[in-house]
Formats: structure tokens, sequence, C-alpha cells
């Protein structure tokens, strides 16, 4: 997410796990449903637009002091994944994405049970995946309930599409993997999710707060026979909120849970391509924290961070270790190490998905619910691939998005970002040294990664600017700066 000098000192003083203790027992900062209602952003006009939820999201990434939640939260919003432009039905969608954003963050110390209850009756997640209105089977028509969040529940926020070992391996019977669930399962699920609708009960969509609310149920429309799916039946007669309920323990208590998604936050928070045994370490925590609780994301996070293969320095020299900084990333490393703010509040970034022109991503944004890159994605006719390795975050890199960002930085770091604008003054007092600004760029950005042949490229590159004047000074902080945006050692993280 990116640290300032003294935030650095900051680990240093605490430790690790004093850092992160404190970090996870912060108080949540303004959500950004609350700052779009204090910006003015549910006014009328508003009401068919996206207005206001870019400056939401990127304020909350690079801005709460709460960097962790920021980070897990990120990371959790693109494994379950609901977009923007997804949102439709009932307007406000600057407010329905805040409401999801909002939803993940205030779980992402929480259970992970308790995350999968709340999105399966959240407004946003009922309008992405079309499970909003559902209806029962029609034996007049033959119509069946909409089965798109019955199969991205199972396939993208739980058990995945093969049965696992607990260290995220498949499982293989004569050499093959084994499908973890079938169409006749599909079909069972969306059973469960018929009947559940917006709650109009205390205000209609001339504003935006029933977003805000838990979705209901209309029992007309529920389908109150029972369902069978996983090898398990729900019995019939049962509410729509006790067949849902049952349902999801179910599917938590699936085998695959654990390693399935301990995986992906290992590739999100630390490297691409953990060892099974690092993913085994972390799931197991998944599925009993030590006092008998399944799902405490809090200690799988301290789980996957503080592991051997995350925290031994001789871990890093390795070729198959680390994970390419995805751009959402970048741009948060450059904005929180130079304590880039919105003196109007305003936050006026905008939506940086333009591959050509700016990030190549952007917050919320992701254009499918398979979000922006696949976890088993592997770059074709690559070093990568002949490794058998993964590279999740290189489905978003090609020619354009390579330029297209150096160009957006080069600008940002100079100019700032809309009304964003970064504090460069401790780096005055180096700008006539380029070999200790380059030190100190390299250390907050980087890590001091950067190895000393590629330094030294970047020292000479600097060394080479005018001096003289507090003007030339702050060319030669840009350059440095943009410099070590574009070095692969920052690129990587390690």
């Amino acid at each position: 997410m990116g640290a300032t000098r003294a935030q650095i000192a900051s680990v240093v003083a605490l430790g690790y796990t004093g850092w992160v203790d404190a970090q996870i027992a912060l108080p949540a900062s303004t959500t950004r449903w609350d700052w779009l209602m204090a910006k003015g952003f549910n006014a009328t006009a508003n009401r068919n637009s996206e207005n206001g939820f870019d400056a939401a999201v990127w304020r909350k990434l690079l801005a709460s002091p709460d960097t962790l939640r920021q980070r897990v939260t990120l990371a959790l919003s693109e494994i379950l994944v609901a977009a923007i432009d997804g949102l439709i039905g009932g307007g406000w969608r600057a407010f329905s994405a805040a409401v999801y954003f909002d939803l993940i963050e205030a779980n992402a110390f929480g259970n992970y049970r308790t995350l999968l209850g709340q999105l399966s009756t959240s407004a946003p997640m009922g309008q992405y995946l079309t499970f909003r209105g559902n209806t029962k089977y029609n034996a007049v028509t033959g119509a069946l309930p909409d089965e798109n969040y019955a199969r991205e529940l199972m396939q993208l926020f739980s058990i995945g599409l093969v049965q696992l070992n607990l260290d995220g391996t498949p499982k293989l019977v004569n050499g093959l993997a084994q499908d973890t669930y079938g169409l006749e399962d599909i079909t069972g699920l969306a059973r469960i999710f018929t009947g559940w609708d917006f709650d109009f009960s205390t205000s209609k969509a001339d504003t935006p707060a029933f977003l805000r609310r838990p979705m209901i149920q209309i029992a007309a429309r529920h389908e109150t026979g029972s369902s069978r799916f996983l090898s398990t039946s729900i019995p019939a007669g049962l509410s729509g909120a006790e067949s849902l309920n049952k349902a999801l323990d179910v599917i938590f208590g699936h085998p695959n849970v654990a390693p399935f998604i301990s995986k992906q936050l290992i590739q999100k928070l630390v490297t691409s391509n953990p060892t099974p045994a690092y993913v085994a370490r972390v799931a197991t925590v998944f599925r009993n924290d030590g006092t008998g609780v399944a799902g405490n994301l809090a200690a799988v996070v301290k789980a996957l961070l503080f592991d051997s293969e995350a925290r031994q320095p001789g871990t890093a020299a390795l070729t198959s270790y680390g994970k390419l900084r995805e751009p959402i990333l970048r741009f948060s490393a450059w904005a929180r190490a130079f304590n880039a703010r919105s003196a109007s509040d305003a936050w006026n970034i905008g939506n940086t998905s333009d591959p050509a022109t700016r990030l190549g991503q952007s917050p919320g944004r992701s254009p499918t619910v398979f979000n922006f890159f696949r976890p088993g994605y592997v770059p074709p006719n690559s070093a990568i691939a002949k490794a058998s390795l993964v590279a999740p975050e290189f489905q978003l890199t090609n020619e354009s998005s390579v330029v297209g960002y150096v160009n957006f930085m080069q600008r940002v770091v100079t100019v700032g970002s809309g009304d964003v604008l970064p504090d460069y003054t401790a780096l005055m007092p180096l700008a006539n040294d380029a070999r200790a600004l380059l030190a100190e760029v390299n250390l907050v950005l980087a890590g001091g990664q950067i190895g000393a042949a590629n330094l030294a490229l970047l020292t000479a590159a600097v060394g080479g600017m005018l001096s003289g004047t507090d003007a030339a000074r702050l060319n030669r902080i840009h350059a440095a700066v943009t410099l070590v945006l574009a070095a692969p050692e920052f690129l990587v993280q390690k």
C-alpha cells in the first residue's frame, strides 16, 4: 500500500507483530457511504450516475490510517467481486458500490462465514449477480430461478472448481482432478436464492438508503420445497432466511474453503506462487484459529504475513517468489509514501481504468466477476510458463499498459492527480546529492531492493540534471521518483 518514513520507523519500533496488532486494533475511519452523504452526492441529480464513487474509494485507499485493513479490503474485493458497472436496478450506483466496499471493510478482520452471509443478502451483490428479484420455479412457463449467484458463490467465493487438498493442490483420482460440483448442484442451490429483494419498508428508491439495508424475503417468491446440493438436502418448509443460513453453513463447511481462500489471500498479499506447505499452514489457521473458530480473517492475515516463507530474507532471492504489483498498489505506494492529500477533500482522481493513458486498473471497476486478473493466469510463451509458475497481475500487462503507466505516473509525480498533491518536502534537502536522493526513494518506495547496478544507472541519470535552484532540485526529485516507480525491483514485490 505504501508508507512514509515515519510509518516505516513505526514498524521498526513496534516490530512486525506489534505493528500488525496495532493496525487490527485501529478503529475504522469514515465510511465511503458517510463521505458520499457528507459531500451531498445523495442529491436527486446523482441518482442515475456514478458521481463520487471513485473519489470515495481512492480516498480510503490513499489516506485512511488503517493501512492493513485497506490492503485486506482491496484483496477481498478482488475475490468477492461486485463491480460498479454491474450494479444496475434501483439507481444510486455510487452508493451501492460504497455499501459493498464498506461491507467488505467491516469484515476484513472478521469472520469469513459472517462475510458470506452479509454478502448473500446485500443489495449490491443482489444487483451484480442478478438474484435480487429472483423467483421460484414457474410451473406454467417453465422458468427456473436465476443461477448466477449460486454458481459464482461456489466457483469464486468459496470452494472453486476442483477438490483440493489442504495445501491447495488438486485431489487426483487416477491422475485426474475431481469436480467440486455439477449442474445439478447449481440448480439446487439457486432455489435458496429466491424471494430476495430490496427493502423498501422505510424509504423508496428516491433516496439511496434502501441499498444500505439487507435485502428482505418476499415469501410468495421463495422456493419452499427442499433443495439439494453438494450431497446435502435443505429441508422443505423453511423460511428464506433459515434455508440461506443452512445452505451457507454447508458451503462454509466444505473442506475446499480454507485452502481455496487462503491461497488467494497469499497470492494477493505476499507471493503469486506460494509453496503447498505455506498454503497448508495458512489453511490450517483458516480452519481453526487456535480457539476452535473457523474463518477468522484476522488470524489468517497474521498467519500468512508471519509465515516463515513470507519472512525469511533468503526467500526473496528465489525466482519463484514475489508478485507483480498491480497498478492500484503502485499508485497507492507513491501516494502514501509522499503523503498525497486532497486539500479540498474532493479526491478528484477519477476512473483510472484506461491502460493507454492511466493505470489500466481502477478500484471497484473490475470488467467481470473474475476480477481484473485470474489467480491462475500464466503469460503465454514466457519464461514464467516454462517454469510452471503463475503470474496473475501480468494479465493486465501489455505494451500499451506499460507505456501508459509510466507516462501517467510521470505526470502524477510532477503535477499530482486531480486535486491530489504529494509532499516532497523531506526530499528537498537530499536533492543536491543524487546518491542520497535515490537511496531514500529506493527505501520508501521499493524497500531498498533496487540492485547496485540499476541504482547506479538511476543515480547517474539524476546526477546529470541541474541542481542549483529549488526548481531544479524539484525536477531531480520528480525524475528520481518516476525512475524508481518504473524500476523492475519496485514493480515486482518481494
